[in-house]
């Protein structure tokens, strides 16, 4: 099977995963009048499946290398995609916080696995392009999947979602059970090498670039989800957009992105990492500041920072990513990717309790702080720019 076709076939296996990580947060505001809770309560339903993706991230960190990535790629989807399936049928706020956790814990390498593959398969010097194919399946959850979910959702319910996603993740593992190949080239560089729970940590901890690429992620993704958990929440309720509008929403910034992914990430390749990076950065400030301060305003002013967003937040996660994993070399890509994971998730699941804390619902149902977040991911945002510009390329990439 040739490479091309892995890398779409991987990005179809995170258009599902992201799908179902990014419905929950649409869905926001069905979920706090259908179960009667309250904005920290709803930060704890985005971020339970974060947190359990952190402690499964951080087990594989010592064994991932260890195997075909094949097989871990199966094991894995295969877990998160019953975990889909039983969130369809979750009767209650504390069931489905239950299965968000059982889903999480085995979606939570999904995305190192995705990474590593694509960082054997593709030098350093052709790997942007290559992650702004893997990026765009961000665009076309937000384009197809998350619009579709919500259709889904106001024709049944929030269960049905959940249900038509689980079954297609449930289609792709069988494709990938049947027509991936091995993907072994990393045993080569293993041996003779101590692969034992000490040494795992020893290798990471000796080397400061890779200690440096990992606080980049962290503090990146922290910036990133800042404000993301309550962006259609607060559209609906201060801005007064209907969930139809929301979809809409969705569907222009992930058609957007589809375009521009690809683009960003061939201008990486041709410019450099730090340049694009910065760039794409401190553009993404000017629509994240804008969102937070939105009161009621016409739908297409609303729905033009919003796509501004989702293209320049996705896109400086291009040139991050690119830079990142090439700070890690073949010996240990799997484990280095895994408590990239690890640390991502813990970075979603703090960045929603977070700003759960800080917003609150007034007696009018409209949401107050939302202003201090964005500055928080201002802040951070900033501190990420440091930490990449500090990063350099491992042997073998």
């Amino acid at each position: 099977m040739e490479r091309r076709r892995v890398l779409y076939v991987l990005a179809g296996i995170n258009f599902t995963h992201i799908v179902d990580s990014m419905l929950i947060m649409p869905l926001g505001d069905l979920f706090i009048e259908t179960f009667q809770i309250n904005a920290a309560q709803f930060s704890l339903l985005v971020s339970v499946y974060a947190f359990a993706a952190t402690l499964s991230a951080l087990l594989a960190f010592f064994v991932l290398d260890r195997f075909d990535r094949k097989s871990a790629l199966l094991l894995c989807y295969g877990g998160f995609s019953i975990g889909t399936l039983l969130c369809a049928f979750a009767p209650s706020y504390e069931v489905l916080i239950l299965f968000r956790i059982l889903t999480g814990l085995f979606g939570g390498v999904i995305g190192a696995l995705a990474l590593s593959i694509v960082s054997d398969l593709y030098l350093f010097k052709e790997r942007g392009q290559a992650m702004g194919i893997l990026m765009a399946a961000f665009s076309g959850a937000s384009a197809l999947g998350v619009p579709f979910g919500l259709y889904l959702a106001a024709q049944g319910s929030w269960h049905s979602p959940f249900l038509v996603l689980g079954g297609l993740a449930m289609c792709i593992w069988i494709f990938v059970a049947l027509k991936f190949p091995s993907f072994t080239q990393h045993f080569e560089s293993l041996k003779g090498v101590d692969r034992s729970m000490k040494s795992t940590i020893r290798q990471l901890t000796s080397d400061n670039n890779q200690i440096n690429a990992l606080a980049a992620g962290f503090v990146l993704v922290l910036a990133h989800f800042m404000i993301i958990p309550f962006i259609s929440p607060y559209l609906i309720k201060n801005v007064g957009l209907s969930q139809e509008d929301i979809a809409f929403q969705f569907f222009l910034g992930g058609v957007a992105t589809i375009v521009t992914s690809p683009l960003i990430g061939k201008l990486t390749d041709g410019f450099g990492v730090n340049k694009i990076f910065t760039l794409t950065m401190l553009l993404c400030f000017i629509p994240t500041m804008v969102i937070v301060y939105l009161q009621v305003s016409p739908l297409w002013y609303v729905l033009t920072f919003t796509t501004l967003f989702f293209v320049l937040a996705s896109g400086r996660m291009i040139p991050a990513n690119t830079m990142i994993t090439a700070s890690a070399g073949l010996e240990n890509r799997g484990s280095f990717m895994a408590i990239k994971s690890a640390l991502q998730q813990f970075a979603i699941g703090l960045s929603a309790i977070i700003s759960g804390q800080i917003i609150f619902i007034n007696q009018s149902g409209q949401y107050e702080n939302y202003p201090i977040v964005g500055y928080i991911a201002v802040v951070t945002g900033l501190i990420s720019i440091i930490l990449i510009r500090r990063l350099k390329v491992a042997k073998g990439n």
